[in-house]
């Protein structure tokens, strides 16, 4: 058989240079587009005052990104994000109010996180349930336990150390939740670039039945990347409490739109397998930016929810793989 004619065409070659490049430099670009536009159309967006509130404002998003992006890695998805962030906060509020804890409730509410990550992943391996369907779930459990807790009321703490954690200043202008959360992102790259645990996402996200019979121990590297998701996003929750300075019945509420548009367009594909770390940070910035800037030319909540569905429809039309595109595992 002649080899060269199983080469795909030149042309083909050069179309998929070209796309992954897209993949690689639009979300940058729309990074500095947005701070362009936003910077020439209102005069309050270049000032340090607003840009300490972008670092602030994106940290518990980016935090909810990390461990759901290891699960879209591996062609499954996470819908309990949100929810997830509003049970830990609610509990760790209650912990601190009853206890006292102060900054040892953020252990705790990593822990509690990690728990409900863990319930997500063993029903998902071991139930046979597509993802989808498992989250969907636990997302309505989650909030119902969350806002009985609360019983339709905010919660409020009195703890400095606690609040400090996240709205205090180590570097002037930066908020130590940011510190928090790129330290974590960065550990998270690392991860996912360095170690087994983020190669095998990648395997299984590239097809799960070669890394089945390549020897991944699929189920169970299902269930640890579940359980790094709620981990993550129960220290989210923690630390989004200590921002906010209380738990109400929204706390994470915008979330799962926002998680999942971050994570795809950053360029992290939806069939799994394409993506990472390093790209969801740009996610995260884009729709932080968006809604900062959205906020501060007085754009209303409703028409910026329209926005970001465009923005997430044109990055999947321009920078994933529709042909590509399954069903989520």
């Amino acid at each position: 058989m002649n080899v060269e004619r199983q080469r795909p065409p030149a042309a083909a070659l050069r179309q998929q240079g070209l796309s992954a490049k897209l993949v690689l430099w639009l979300p940058v670009a729309v990074v500095l587009a947005l701070i362009l536009f936003f910077s020439v159309t209102t005069d309050s967006f270049l000032t340090l005052r607003n840009l300490t509130a972008i670092s602030g404002q994106m940290s518990v998003l980016l935090l909810a990104c990390l461990g759901a992006t290891f699960v879209i890695l591996m062609g499954s998805i996470d819908l309990s994000v949100g929810a997830t962030v509003l049970l830990t906060g609610s509990v760790t509020v209650l912990l601190i109010n009853a206890l006292d804890l102060g900054i040892a409730a953020v252990p705790v509410a990593i822990l509690i996180g990690l728990l409900l990550g863990l319930v997500n992943g063993l029903i998902f391996a071991y139930g046979a349930i597509p993802s989808f369907v498992v989250t969907l779930g636990s997302l309505s459990v989650f909030t119902g336990l969350a806002w009985n807790l609360l019983q339709g009321r905010a919660l409020r703490f009195d703890s400095v150390a606690f609040e400090n954690l996240a709205i205090g200043q180590a570097i002037p202008y930066v908020s130590n939740i940011a510190l928090f959360a790129l330290a974590a992102w960065a550990v998270s790259v690392f991860v996912c670039f360095r170690t087994r645990f983020g190669r095998y996402m990648y395997v299984i996200g590239g097809g799960e039945a070669v890394a089945r019979t390549s020897g991944v121990p699929v189920r169970r590297y299902k269930i640890y990347a579940f359980t790094l998701s709620g981990a993550m996003a129960g220290l989210g929750g923690a630390l989004g409490v200590a921002r906010l300075g209380a738990a109400g019945p929204t706390l994470g509420s915008e979330l799962l739109l926002n998680s999942l548009a971050a994570i795809v367009v950053g360029g992290t594909s939806l069939s799994g397998g394409v993506g990472g770390l390093q790209r969801t940070l740009i996610g995260v910035l884009i729709i932080t930016l968006l809604d900062n800037g959205l906020n501060l030319l007085g754009v209303n909540q409703y028409t910026q929810m329209v926005i970001k569905g465009i923005v997430v429809i044109g990055a999947v039309l321009i920078s994933q793989d529709r042909s590509k595109l399954i069903v989520m595992k």
